[in-house]
């Protein structure tokens, strides 16, 4: 048999195993860590900083109710009205907080458990402005833009849950916000969900939507599947009035928290981006206290999320490599606390899904997904510095996210892998390893193969039409649009939803052939 008869049967098995999501050796919760960008040294002098700035210096502008409860526990405030943490409470706050916890879905085949340096991959972000897929122009986002990127979210396998990822601008008020949000992630997507709620209010107005859809009152308590998005500080080094009452809120609510301290390298946080880490882990860590000090049983998740500034205008540049080696550092930090642990990374800033944007995500997504960050939040979809996404890239990130998944996994060293007896049995016999058992099985269980990236041959490529990634993404963007409208909440659930809630996605935009797509 010619040699290239030989590769006829390898296509074959290799089409088959791209096309068989179950053989793909990735999956959601794979160890990383292996890449460190502070030495052991390094990482406790950032813990000490960190440990100085709340007890010597504090936060300000707690609410009342949370610093009564903080004092209660051994805080003070001081004679400027700074709420000031002792060292030996935020440590011993960290050495009795959860080490991981399940972040569950709305059906439980979405479940992941996240701490202990297992990498996750998921959206995020609150563009005000989407892409539109016909004009391709920007323009404002809306209700039914969140509910269609759930849907894309719901079909692409390496996007682990949905944080909304942009603000609906046609909710008349902040409430209706809220609570349109919820509705529409919960709508679009049968994985694990995270709204920003903007105060206590939502929080406790979203409860019974929450429970209706887990099956009745109290059940969202026993299995949460939202989370709640609080960034809980203002930096640098001061609460958020109205994101705290959220969060107390919410862990009564028995909610997981995301404990997000989003200060800006050079405007809101030091330029010298060892400082910015510190500053992000003292003000997640006084957030961390706070619930602790509510609930000692409660969800909490680390959200380092400094973000770069480029000093020579002051924006933000979400795509740069400082930004990679903060989100990175601050998963580092997360992991030195043993905690479940967010960071942000794949913010690209360019505008389209481009060259720029696959470059951007790449590096500032692989090293965070190295250095064993449990949760990398806006990876998918976001452009421009975070003020606008698009539908294509989301498909378009989704292929690349596996890829860097694969690089998180490893290489298999034991003993059937190093493969004496196949090198044996193959330099002796046929002088290739095309029809070898070991190269089937191995092309299941060792290799990603992707949806969108092309690797046919340039003359395969031309005769097909010379599409390009964008252009490929777009065709399975509009395929899975049209058809794909999940039927997770009940028709009678949906029903009881809108009588209780002022609804604006219309039921009959929640239906294949609306037009829409």
């Amino acid at each position: 048999m010619s040699e290239l008869a030989s590769r006829r049967p390898g296509r074959r098995n290799r089409d088959t195993a791209a096309a068989n999501p179950a053989a793909s050796p990735i999956s959601p919760g794979m160890v990383g860590g292996r890449y460190k960008p502070l030495t052991d040294a390094e990482v406790l002098r950032v813990h000490a900083l960190a440990l100085q700035l709340l007890s010597d210096l504090g936060l300000s502008q707690v609410t009342p109710s949370l610093e009564a409860r903080a004092v209660a526990a051994g805080c003070r405030v001081d004679e400027a009205g700074r709420l000031r943490f002792p060292a030996a409470l935020v440590e011993d706050v960290i050495a009795r907080s959860r080490r991981s916890f399940t972040l569950h879905g709305v059906d439980p085949a979405h479940d992941i458990e996240i701490g202990g340096r297992r990498v996750h991959t998921g959206t995020g972000g609150a563009a005000p402005t989407i892409m539109d897929f016909e004009t391709g122009r920007y323009r404002e986002s809306t209700v039914a833009d969140l509910y269609d990127i759930a849907r894309l979210v719901d079909r692409l396998d390496n996007i682990h849950w949905y944080h909304r990822s942009i603000v609906a601008r046609d909710a008349p008020t902040i409430l209706d916000l809220d609570m349109n949000t919820t509705y529409a992630c919960l709508s679009g997507t049968s994985k694990s969900i995270a709204v920003s709620y903007t105060d206590g209010n939502s929080v406790r107005a979203v409860q019974p939507m929450l429970d209706a859809v887990a099956g009745g009152e109290g059940r969202h308590r026993k299995r949460p599947f939202c989370t709640a998005v609080c960034c809980h500080v203002v930096p640098p080094m001061r609460f958020a009035t109205e994101s705290c009452d959220a969060l107390e809120a919410a862990v009564l609510a028995g909610m997981p928290i995301l404990l997000v301290s989003a200060g800006q390298a050079g405007a809101t946080a030091p330029a010298a981006l060892a400082g910015a880490v510190a500053q992000a882990c003292a003000e997640v860590l006084a957030g961390l206290v706070l619930c602790h000090i509510i609930d000692p049983d409660c969800r909490g998740i680390f959200a380092a999320w400094p973000f770069v500034s480029d000093l020579r205008t002051g924006a933000m540049s979400g795509g740069s490599g400082e930004q990679a080696l903060l989100s990175a550092a601050c998963a580092q930090m997360a992991n030195f606390y043993d905690l479940p642990n967010s960071v942000p990374a794949g913010m690209t800033d360019s505008k389209l899904p481009d060259a720029q944007s696959g470059g951007e995500k790449g590096y500032t997504i692989s090293l965070a997904a190295q250095a064993g960050a449990t949760m990398i939040h806006e990876c998918a979809g976001m452009q421009g510095s975070l003020m606008g996404t698009s539908f294509e890239g989301y498909v378009l990130d989704n292929d690349l996210l596996g890829a860097i998944l694969r690089t998180v996994k490893g290489i298999d060293v034991s003993e059937d892998a190093l493969s004496f007896e196949v090198i044996r049995d193959t330099v002796m016999g046929p002088g290739h390893y095309l029809g070898h058992p070991q190269t089937f099985d191995r092309m299941r269980s060792d290799y990603v193969y992707p949806e969108i990236a092309d690797r046919r041959s340039i003359g395969e490529w031309e005769k097909a039409g010379s599409a390009d990634a964008r252009e490929r993404a777009r065709e399975r963007t509009r395929a899975i649009l049209a058809k794909h409208y999940p039927r997770h909440v009940s028709e009678a659930t949906d029903a009881a939803i809108r009588s209780r809630y002022n609804i604006i996605l219309p039921r009959a935009r929640m239906e294949a052939g609306h037009g829409a797509w």
